[in-house]
């Protein structure tokens, strides 16, 4: 499980509407009949226009500045393993993210009118999608860039021996660049992986548009707040402030575990992906200590998760955190990091 916060930024300053953001997330419903499409839906309510959701979200924003986020995105990716739980991607995401958004009231350390804040406080619209494309900060297309450029000059060699500007074997260029097709390390139904392609397999995840203000448009809520959970005395009053974002991921998890009976494996902890930025020791520790079939799998997952491994494994604890995080640490931070917004 993998969740992003991410306050929605143009430039220097945030964006000052929804609509880009909303009209990113209609993508997949181009082309589509109306009974096939995915729409944004809240707490209460389904197929939710995206027109409703940029008024609603677009009217939300008062008294916020220009260098303030008017709204947060937040990402919900569950991973292969996880969605293999779910008997109907759509509506089970659906009732996971009407849950999980209870879990995000919960982790703030706010008041309204002396009480904390409920569901029915915040404005938030979600929105279910079944692709993903491969981007250009995916390891398969970073390492499959050298063949890649290669493949692109060898096609410029062609178009200058056409054109008259070079000459050449256009015939034995063309089976040079057939064999660095075959050659890239990242392959996907044989053909090489390039920026753009659609991923293969179950890659269904939740879009959520939360505003920065509660939903009486007075009260701002941030989840990117510093703190965790604190006071601070505003006009003479004593007021609460924080977000905990560990009591949120770890929350997100739990519930999904108990949604659909999931038997969550170490490496696919939200504590161990920390524990493995911040305290290597702990998190490798950890790991050793684990029994051999849960073992096995935690290496397979972090594999999967494009961690590198070591062939040998050091038998001390102090080689342990040495050799391996000095290794490890520089690549895989991107790779585990399970918020935007900061660990």
């Amino acid at each position: 499980m993998y969740i992003t916060i991410t306050p929605q930024k143009l430039g220097a300053n945030y964006s000052q509407s929804s609509g880009d953001f909303v009209g990113y997330l209609e993508k997949e419903n181009q082309g589509l009949e109306q009974q096939d499409m995915e729409h944004f839906f809240n707490q209460y309510g389904d197929e939710i226009s995206a027109e409703e959701v940029v008024k609603e979200i677009d009217g939300n924003t008062a008294k916020l500045k220009k260098k303030e986020p008017k709204f947060y995105s937040i990402t919900v990716s569950p991973s292969k393993y996880e969605l293999r739980k779910l008997q109907n991607s759509s509506e089970d995401l659906k009732k996971y993210t009407r849950e999980l958004m209870k879990d995000y009231v919960a982790s703030f350390n706010r008041e309204i009118n002396g009480r904390p804040i409920t569901i029915n406080d915040i404005k938030y619209y979600a929105k279910i999608e079944h692709q993903r494309t491969f981007k250009g900060t995916d390891i398969q297309i970073k390492e499959n860039q050298p063949y890649a450029t290669k493949i692109l000059q060898l096609k410029t060699e062609i178009r200058n021996i056409q054109e008259g500007r070079a000459e050449g074997n256009i015939k034995r260029i063309k089976k040079e660049i057939a064999k660095l097709e075959r050659q890239a390390p990242h392959q996907q139904n044989g053909k090489r992986i390039v920026q753009g392609m659609s991923k293969a397999g179950n890659q269904s995840h939740i879009h959520i548009i939360v505003s920065r203000k509660d939903a009486s448009n007075s009260i701002s809520l941030s989840p990117g707040s510093k703190h965790k959970a604190s006071e601070v005395e505003m006009h003479g009053k004593n007021v609460k402030r924080g977000f905990d974002r560990d009591k949120f991921f770890e929350s997100a998890e739990k519930r999904f575990d108990k949604t659909f009976g999931y038997q969550r494996n170490f490496a696919e902890t939200y504590k161990a992906r920390k524990d493995f930025i911040k305290n290597p020791k702990i998190y490798f520790a950890s790991l050793m200590k684990l029994p051999t079939n849960e073992k096995a799998i935690a290496f397979k997952l972090m594999r999967e998760s494009n961690i590198p491994i070591m062939p040998s494994i050091p038998v001390t604890q102090a080689q342990l955190a040495m050799k391996i995080f000095n290794r490890l640490r520089r690549g895989a931070e991107v790779a585990i990091k399970s918020s935007s917004i900061g660990i």
